[in-house]
């Protein structure tokens, strides 16, 4: 599996760091087509471009808007803006109604209508990318729900590029998140190679990418979940894992015996839920009914016992990320945030034992009145046993822990119109046989760029989802 960079750009929007994004979600309607660009109004029109980008997750469709600036033909463009609006629940949740869920996709097509001028309709390019929660489903079915999306691009006015709808491998993923902070925090230039790792919970499915030091973990590790690759002149094996059936929400199934079962009149209990709890639950398309246990213990020993069935023995322990420095994503971020552990907007660094306690607090306080979510506790003592038992993460091992890997959790990835009819092939980390140059593929006339690079004409932009 090789990654040359011949064949891939990350393109510029690693030039800026988060904070000088602007990412922001409008009320969409008529009057708002100048909504994008933004603030570099200065620029003419040709140096302008645009791109959309659809992440089709378990838990809810999201658009991300994107507007690229380039100053001059001697500068890569840069990354000036996104708009991200959402939907729930996600497309996995039309399983038997594909339509329905096409449809859902087209009201956030028409906003991206609103918001780019028509005159950059044809060349702005739409992609969605699913994760897991569409893996879970029958290929069959899953097919269907794509099948119907491309449709919905094909009659839209945008740019419809190959392969622009279709479900991404946990390996990719798992890749393109570690490049993009890598990149944006610099660490892809230490000479010494001291990278981060990422660690992302979805609904569906978990993934943990690193960067190994030791020989050993290269040796104690599956070929499948090692992959080499080039970049910037340098040559990177990176283990990535991603754990499908094991994301937040897929854990609640389990966590419940769940998981598998389309009887929706069966009720499903854990101690893990307020004692008098009955509710339903949709999700994956099906309805499942759940409580709580109102004559057994409750608390988090109780939950956490539950919880261990689930995890234990069934991930791999890496001995070396105890000592690294991980970020974490997604749910993490989310019940973090939603238990007040960290500021929404800037993030913050989370003990694993802080989990743990809060896990407890929550867990502890099921027969108490609670506004929040029932599955607050059955969350908290899920994320904390998969980073101690699941992992083998430390108490103390701290987590950078953010809302997504970079705005949008999108990589650009960028191929080249050769005059010649050379093509750059499709497959995302696809080799270019016999190609030596390093090149950076931008909008624009060909022109020289940084020393030893050169720059390729004329570009369409592709995207790729991380999140």
């Amino acid at each position: 599996f090789q990654l040359e960079w011949g064949n891939l750009i990350l393109a510029s929007l690693v030039c800026s760091t988060v904070s000088e994004v602007d990412v922001f979600s409008p009320q969409y309607g008529i009057g708002n087509e100048e909504l994008l660009p933004s603030r570099s109004t200065s620029l003419n029109i040709s140096n302008i471009f645009y791109g959309i980008m659809f992440d089709a997750g378990s838990t809810g469709t999201r658009i991300h808007i994107y507007t690229f600036m380039q100053k001059s033909s001697a500068e890569p463009p840069h990354l000036d803006n996104e708009i991200f609006e959402s939907v729930k629940p996600g497309l996995s949740a039309y399983v038997d109604q594909p339509e329905q869920g096409a449809e859902t996709v087209r009201g956030l097509l028409d906003m991206a209508k609103q918001t780019i001028p028509s005159t950059h309709w044809s060349s702005t390019p739409v992609v969605l990318k699913a994760t897991a929660g569409l893996r879970l489903l029958p290929e069959q079915k899953a097919q269907a729900l794509l099948s119907e999306v491309q449709e919905l691009f094909e009659e839209s006015p945008f740019l419809v590029p190959d392969e622009c709808v279709s479900i991404m491998n946990g390996t990719y993923e798992g890749i393109l998140a570690w490049v993009t902070i890598n990149f944006l925090t610099g660490q892809l230039y230490d000479q010494n190679q001291r990278t981060v790792g990422i660690l992302d919970l979805g609904g569906a499915s978990t993934q943990i990418t690193f960067l190994p030091q030791a020989e050993s973990t290269l040796k104690a590790a599956s070929e499948k979940y090692i992959s080499p690759f080039e970049m910037f002149n340098r040559s990177y094996k990176l283990y990535t894992h991603s754990y499908l059936g094991f994301g937040l929400k897929a854990a609640r199934l389990a966590i419940l015996g769940a998981l598998g079962g389309k009887d929706e009149s069966r009720m499903y209990r854990s101690s893990c839920l307020p004692p008098s709890l009955k509710a339903e639950w949709k999700f994956g398309g099906i309805n499942y009914k759940y409580g709580g246990m109102a004559e057994e213990v409750t608390g988090f020993q109780s939950c956490y016992a539950e919880v261990l069935k689930v995890i234990r023995e069934k991930l791999d322990q890496p001995a070396e990320i105890r000592s690294r420095t991980f970020y974490a994503f997604s749910y993490y971020y989310d019940r973090a945030v939603d238990t007040g552990m960290i500021d929404g907007d800037q993030g913050g660094i989370i003990l694993v034992k802080d989990f743990e306690m809060k896990a407890n607090k929550v867990c502890e306080a099921l027969t108490e009145t609670n506004t929040g979510s029932p599955f607050l506790c059955m969350d908290l003592t899920y994320i904390t046993a998969l980073l101690k038992e699941g992992f083998g993460f430390y108490d103390h091992t701290e987590l950078q822990v953010r809302w997504r890997a970079y705005s949008g959790t999108t990589v650009w990835l960028f191929r080249s119109h050769y005059k010649t009819g050379e093509g750059i092939p499709p497959t995302p980390f696809s080799p270019l046989a016999g190609s030596t140059h390093k090149s950076v593929l931008v909008r624009g006339g060909p022109h020289q760029g940084a020393e030893g690079i050169r720059e390729l004409p004329r570009c369409q932009a592709t995207l790729l989802s991380v999140g």
